[in-house]
């Protein structure tokens, strides 16, 4: 694992970083394929990818190193210089002990709850746990306040 996050940042030295795995829950079974599954695809990438701007934003303001993976090349977002990607699969397998299935040529997770209606997506940082629970915080709050009821 240490190898793949150094070829995905070789300017960044390990030492340090956290890796936040995030998990959302998806209301279909995206091991599927059609419209409704493709919509659902894109709510949790656009849901995700405004969570890990904020928080990345927030921590880089402090001073911290941060980027976050784009789950759909596995790219990351903010520091570019590479084309190695991060596999989420395989990142959640190896962190959180989830089992994994071949579906057709790809390799899914599958949640211990929801199976393999979950959308895994992940955040890195050099900042420190309190400083990074803070803005999870923050982001949480805004969000949640941001969401029609």
């Amino acid at each position: 694992m240490a190898r793949d996050v150094q070829s995905i940042f070789p300017d960044e030295q390990l030492s340090g970083m956290l890796l936040v795995p995030t998990c959302q829950q998806a209301d279909h079974d995206l091991v599927r394929t059609g419209e409704a599954i493709d919509r659902e695809k894109d709510r949790l990438l656009e849901r995700f990818m405004g969570w890990a701007q904020s928080v990345c934003g927030q921590l880089q303001q402090q001073g911290y190193w941060c980027d976050y993976i784009d789950p759909c090349s596995g790219l990351p977002m903010i520091h570019q210089g590479t084309n190695n990607v991060y596999l989420e699969v395989e990142g959640l397998s190896l962190l959180l002990g989830y089992k994994t299935q071949n579906a057709g040529c790809c390799k899914i997770v599958l949640h211990p709850r929801w199976g393999s209606s979950v959308y895994p997506a992940t955040l890195f940082t050099k900042a420190p746990v309190e400083a990074l629970q803070t803005a999870i915080q923050h982001t949480e709050q805004h969000l949640s306040a941001a969401q029609p009821h």
